[in-house]
């Protein structure tokens, strides 16, 4: 673990995803980028434990309230001076939202603060702009989560356009693909309804026109580009890694036709991702279709990034 310098402000961020649940302890200051000192996190999978009604049950309240919890006291005993805790999809789409928050609250003290799915595309998008920087133009950028795709397009740091569609990765394989490996016909049906409902966003997809680069981010990203011949992030975050639409079209019918364990032998490909590897890699394929993007960039900064600096960002103001 390293040690915070004079200068810096040891920051505590826990990202409650769809899938993972994240504890990322940085070290940083104003007009730096942050350095990451510790990190602790789990695959809770908080929308498997969706009920019929939308609500998300008990057994899934506790396992998030009990890592929350921990993730508290790890980020004290390690110094965190302050813990910048957040919650994306599966919370804020749960008809027990509140009620979740007010749990997690009372029996940690921790309050999580639950963004938009627009917040989401905008925090994510000043971080890839941070992470290229101004010679970088107009930016598009996309991120696949577990529940949502985030898109956003524009010249500065606050993106001219920031939205989100329920395409996530998790909620696909879950309402498409339960079958393992999946039938043909449902893959069939899921890419037709991610083309119904990219074709549904079209006047707003056609604001993503004319970006200088289009960046993607998150680990469905990052695990498409390394099956497709990326370098892998043992090579380190600064080598340049890029997904290609044809590369990933060439593997869509192979991953089709695999179980999810054989999918999680693949290089790059981890064993909790694996079983929405195929959902993810049919929402990548159709997005940069939509948007006209024959290759994307990947970016090794995301939303936990964003919302690091947005908080230093106020500090330094």
């Amino acid at each position: 673990m390293e040690v915070a310098t004079g200068d810096d402000v040891r920051l505590g961020v826990l990202d409650v995803g769809s899938n993972t649940v994240h504890l990322l302890v940085v070290d940083a200051h104003h007009g730096a980028a942050p350095r990451s000192a510790y990190s602790y996190k789990t695959e809770l999978r908080l929308a498997e434990f969706l009920r019929d009604d939308g609500s998300i049950g008990e057994e899934g309240v506790s396992a998030l309230t009990g890592f929350v919890g921990e993730a508290a006291t790890i980020a004290e005993q390690v110094g965190a001076e302050e813990m910048l805790a957040f919650a994306t999809s599966a919370v804020r789409e749960a008809t027990n939202g509140d009620e979740v928050l007010r749990s997690v609250r009372a029996s940690t003290g921790v309050d999580l603060e639950v963004l938009s799915g627009a917040d989401e595309a905008r925090l994510t998008f000043l971080a890839v702009r941070r992470w290229f920087g101004w010679s970088s133009g107009r930016l598009l950028v996309l991120d696949i989560g577990g529940g949502s795709l985030e898109v956003a397009i524009g010249n500065t740091e606050e993106p001219g356009a920031a939205f989100s569609l329920p395409l996530g990765a998790g909620r696909l394989t879950r309402e498409f693909l339960q079958d393992d490996p999946p039938s043909a016909s449902a893959v069939k049906r899921l890419r037709k309804h991610v083309r119904h409902r990219l074709a549904d966003e079209a006047a707003v997809l056609d604001v993503t026109g004319d970006a200088s680069h289009v960046v993607g981010t998150s680990k469905t990203f990052k695990q498409l580009a390394r099956l497709t011949g990326a370098a892998p992030s043992s090579a380190g975050p600064y080598v340049q890694r890029q997904l290609r639409r044809d590369a990933l079209a060439e593997w869509i019918p192979r991953l089709g036709k695999m179980t999810a364990k054989e999918r999680g032998d693949l290089p790059g490909i981890s064993v909790g991702r694996a079983p929405q590897l195929l959902a993810g890699a049919i929402v990548a394929e159709l997005v940069m279709a939509a948007v006209d993007a024959e290759t994307l960039e990947i970016c090794p900064w995301a939303l936990r990034e964003g919302v690091i600096l947005r908080r230093l960002d106020w500090m330094g103001g």
